[in-house]
């Protein structure tokens, strides 16, 4: 049994010194003193010794035990430091190399669009007010004066979660819940996302971006509303931007307008871009009917006011010159980075 102890001891150290890393020490290691090793299955043998024989292989079996235990340890402490000076070593950095480029992101279009819009009505003291995108069937048609039989009701022009709740066919409910909590005098702008049940082509889409304004308050005109159009127009497109009105019908207002802007290609003389008309249709305007003032517990009598909306695709669209709505949504690059 000595021999054997001997032999153990001298095969683990020869195999120690040809090991290249901690993953084949520890194979090592359990080979020879774990459970099933080589080592634990001498000390089973050790009850067939005599009492004489006994302790003295016990003694020689912990002294190999020890010596193996100690080269196992030193071993992986010189293993650990070779393995950590190589990965030193590939991770070096080199400060005097140039750094890894990250592009810089830029905003889209219509952000670029509605943020433009926003700074020009914050600037004429309007503050910016939200609502639900999934609305309830009262806000959406029923409080804008638009009756149960009224065709934008229908389910080819809007979609519906059940017979009580739509996802939202434009902004103008947004005003209806900001009347019924506030008071005149109210000045507001909302801006967010609308649902129509529109098939995808070059000028619509199923989801697109409105901004709709309001002002109620007392002895609020037609000149008022065209004024803040003037204003508006003029900051978003250029001084020399003149504005038209065309008689027009909206549910929720009355009178009501569209509202067109000179070309802001051709200055108004006729080109491509506004189909040699000289003019550009931007938005849909008017006078707030008084049964909407009534629905929300504004004294039309009292107060009046004057509301207005438009498509941020369609206005980003005249600004860039871009022709097919949908560039606006395939997130190409190359399209995108032009702006």
């Amino acid at each position: 049994m000595k021999e054997q102890l001997q032999m153990i001891a001298d095969e683990a150290m020869a195999k120690m010194e040809e090991v290249q890393d901690i993953k084949s020490l520890e194979e090592i290691r359990v080979l020879f003193l774990g459970k099933k090793g080589k080592l634990t299955g001498i000390l089973k043998g050790m009850g067939t010794l005599s009492a004489q024989e006994r302790p003295i292989i016990g003694q020689m079996a912990n002294d190999v035990r020890n010596r193996l235990e100690d080269a196992i340890q030193k071993t992986r402490s010189r293993l650990a430091k070779k393995e950590r000076e190589e990965r030193m070593a590939r991770e070096t950095i080199d400060v005097t190399m140039p750094g890894t480029v990250i592009p810089r992101g830029k905003k889209h279009p219509l952000t670029l669009v509605l943020d433009e819009i926003k700074e020009v009505f914050i600037g004429m003291g309007y503050e910016i007010a939200e609502g639900p995108e999934v609305e309830l069937d009262y806000y959406n048609f029923e409080a804008l004066n638009i009756p149960k039989n009224h065709p934008a009701r229908d389910e080819q022009d809007t979609f519906y979660i059940n017979d009580k709740v739509v996802l939202r066919t434009q902004t103008s409910s947004v005003q209806v819940r900001v009347m019924e909590k506030k008071k005149p005098p109210i000045k507001i702008i909302c801006p967010g996302r609308v649902y129509r049940s529109d098939a995808v082509d070059a000028t619509h889409s199923p989801v697109f971006s409105q901004v709709e304004g309001l002002v109620v308050d007392k002895g609020i005109t037609m000149g008022d509303l065209i004024g803040t159009l003037q204003v508006f127009a003029k900051s978003l497109f250029g001084e020399n931007t003149n504005i038209r009105l065309r008689p027009h019908h909206f549910p929720f207002t009355e009178p009501s307008a569209e509202v067109d802007v000179s070309c802001w290609s051709c200055g108004g003389k006729g080109c491509r871009i506004c189909r040699n008309e000289g003019w550009i249709e931007i938005l849909g305007s008017g006078m707030v009917h008084p049964k909407v003032l009534q629905n929300c517990g504004i004294d039309p009598k009292v107060y009046s006011g004057f509301a207005f909306g438009l498509g941020v695709e369609r206005t980003a669209m005249g600004r860039f010159n871009i022709d097919d709505l949908r560039l606006l949504y395939e997130n190409d690059i190359r399209f995108l980075k032009q702006f």
